[in-house]
């Protein structure tokens, strides 16, 4: 039991603990920066959909078809490629770009890629299919996906693995050699995206206004009528007529900052 002594006491050792208590917790919390973007994205609403469960694509056509191309297809470990075997003039026959066929804004999304010897393809998003745009490319952003080894784009900058395409160069520079799985992930909102290579943060940029603006009109996108004009759109897996695989895709939609 508690003496009056003690109960006098109490409330004065309180006063003097609580700043430096309130100062250690404060010292335990996460700090700003890389770590602390990604647990911040990690912990929004939202439940993850897969997009391609069990090599299942349901979800997706290739873009301006109605059905997804035969030339993609399904390993043995249920990883989605690109079957190059019947190549034509532009990118594969039965191809295209592998495309989903719902929208998406405000979203996070998860998956892994790798790339045969000196391949080249890209996660493009913000897709739009509708007015006379041919291709994917020609209307959203494009998180590059490259043999940086020996790919001639590679030599670019702003054009290796990792990078906004044309746009932005992604730091650091951790992609992995053809053959080996690589981790993305993609945070697009309406207003800024992240794109995260491998664990690490590689590409951060504003998604619309004068910063934006200005990157387009110094990049090969300059004169491409619509193109980075939409926060939201369709994702699209590209065919640029070289093996690519896919594996571990979901989605899932962020509530907000």
């Amino acid at each position: 039991m508690l003496s009056k002594y003690s109960l006098f006491l109490f409330p004065l050792f309180l006063t003097a603990c609580g700043p430096a208590a309130v100062s250690a917790d404060a010292d335990s919390q996460p700090q700003t920066g890389d770590m602390a973007t990604e647990e911040s994205a990690s912990t929004r609403n939202g439940e993850w959909t897969e997009l391609m469960p069990d090599g299942n694509l349901d979800a997706w056509h290739s873009y301006g078809q109605d059905e997804v191309g035969d030339a993609w297809k399904v390993d043995e470990d249920g990883a989605i490629y690109l079957d190059t075997s019947n190549k034509g003039e532009h990118g594969v026959v039965g191809g295209g770009d592998l495309t989903t066929d719902e929208t998406y804004s405000n979203y996070e999304l998860e998956l892994e890629w790798k790339i045969g010897d000196c391949g080249n393809s890209g996660i493009i998003y913000n897709v739009n299919e509708e007015g006379e745009q041919g291709a994917s490319y020609m209307t959203g952003p494009e998180m590059q996906i490259v043999d940086n080894a020996c790919h001639p784009d590679a030599k670019i900058v702003k054009h290796r693995a990792g990078d906004l395409y044309d746009l932005q160069t992604g730091e650091p520079e951790n992609v992995k050699p053809a053959g080996e799985w690589n981790s993305v992930r993609l945070v697009v909102t309406d207003g800024r995206v992240e794109q995260w290579q491998n664990g690490e943060r590689v590409v951060s940029y504003a998604n619309n206004g004068p910063e934006w603006d200005a990157m387009i009109a110094d990049s090969k996108f300059k004169d491409w009528g619509s193109f980075g004009s939409y926060t939201s759109g369709k994702i699209a897996l590209q065919d640029h007529g070289d093996p690519v695989w896919f594996r571990n895709v979901r989605i899932r939609e962020l509530s907000g900052k």
